[in-house]
């Protein structure tokens, strides 16, 4: 099985044979690439099979995942095919590596933490925990996608109170909806815009590794 999309893959230094590790999928912003997040989770290579994807649209500077016709309002079309793709490359990092199919973890940041959401709301319970940095979740993902269980899947859901992208009541909402599925939700507020400060990093590493003990 060949991957679906292109990628960056930090690991242990020391693989232990017949032993399985924990996954991170990591997905970056609109512009952005798969480079260009690994800074956010350096270090968790030695506990985590870290899989940073590259969007499959240009977008210039750098890729997408999804192009947008209006204001929190993506191209259904294309949206959908970048969860189609994001889901076949989840499936085929678990048949080709020795990852612990029980703690797989997806982060990400605006675009990527839209895909985190849809993703984990999708695939249910198969995903045990997400970081989603300054996101939404797309109104026709609530009220049209086939929705599964997420009453085992924890969330950090971070935004800026200053966010002059997303507005923070989206925030909010994201917070509020997985915890009304069941979800295990961790919400913060930070005192920033659209970015991810060096608090926010540290906090989400913090909830990322007490994740791994649970």
């Amino acid at each position: 099985m060949n991957s679906p999309m292109i990628y960056e893959l930090r690991r242990p230094a020391q693989i232990e044979p017949d032993k399985t590790y924990p996954a991170l999928f990591v997905l970056h912003g609109i512009g952005s690439n798969e480079q260009n997040m690994l800074t956010l989770v350096d270090g968790l290579e030695e506990q985590f099979y870290i899989f940073s994807i590259r969007g499959h649209l240009p977008q210039p500077p750098g890729f997408s995942y999804f192009t947008i016709q209006g204001y929190g309002k993506p191209h259904r079309d294309i949206f959908d095919q970048g969860v189609k793709q994001l889901t076949s490359f989840i499936d085929y990092a678990c048949e080709k590596y020795p990852l612990d199919i029980n703690r797989l973890f997806l982060l990400g940041f605006s675009q990527g933490a839209i895909l985190s959401m849809t993703l984990g709301l999708t695939m249910g319970n198969r995903i045990k925990g997400i970081v989603a940095l300054s996101g939404y979740i797309p109104a026709f993902v609530k009220e049209e996608y086939n929705l599964e269980p997420v009453d085992q899947q924890s969330l950090f859901i971070s935004h800026g109170n200053m966010d002059q992208v997303l507005p923070y009541e989206w925030g909010i909402a994201n917070d509020e909806f997985f915890r009304e599925l069941g979800a295990n939700v961790t919400f913060k507020t930070y005192q920033e815009g659209h970015t991810v400060s060096l608090r926010n990093q540290q906090d989400f590493i913090k909830w990322l590794q007490v994740q791994l003990e649970n």
